[in-house]
């Protein structure tokens, strides 16, 4: 996916800025991340850890069902600041996969500075979906 640095930049401020609001108590790691629609909207998440550790929830996965809640189903991409620049987690790539594969993941650093990236379909290369389920 192509972006130019304008906007990559912009995606990385939007999650970095975020990932004030992160609510990290346990762990003390704190992630925003910023998703861009095809509409051209952005759309902030942050972590939100709970004392029952199964019933927390990623930034990434904030991010798209915040889009998804205003009616939002097509990604361009999304930029996830952590502490140590780590890659979505398996769930959150699933859920992005459900959105497109080719949804450009940036990540980077509390500096602002881009790490890596990555597509959807990089980072989960046989996503389960939609064309896996048979008919009932």
């Amino acid at each position: 996916m192509m972006l130019d640095s304008t906007t990559r930049q912009q995606l990385v401020a939007t999650a970095l800025e975020a990932r004030q609001w992160a609510y990290a108590p346990y762990s003390g790691y704190a992630v925003g991340a910023a998703l861009l629609t095809a509409s051209g909207k952005i759309y902030d998440g942050v972590n939100v850890e709970n004392a029952a550790y199964p019933d927390g929830i990623c930034a990434e996965r904030v991010a798209v069902f915040k889009a998804i809640s205003e009616g939002e189903r097509e990604f361009i991409a999304i930029a996830v600041v952590s502490q140590d620049g780590g890659f979505p987690c398996g769930s959150c790539r699933q859920v992005l996969s459900e959105f497109g594969l080719n949804t450009l993941v940036i990540i980077a650093n509390p500096q602002g500075e881009i790490l890596q990236e990555a597509t959807v379909s990089d980072l989960l290369p046989h996503a389960f979906g939609p064309q896996n389920l048979r008919d009932r």
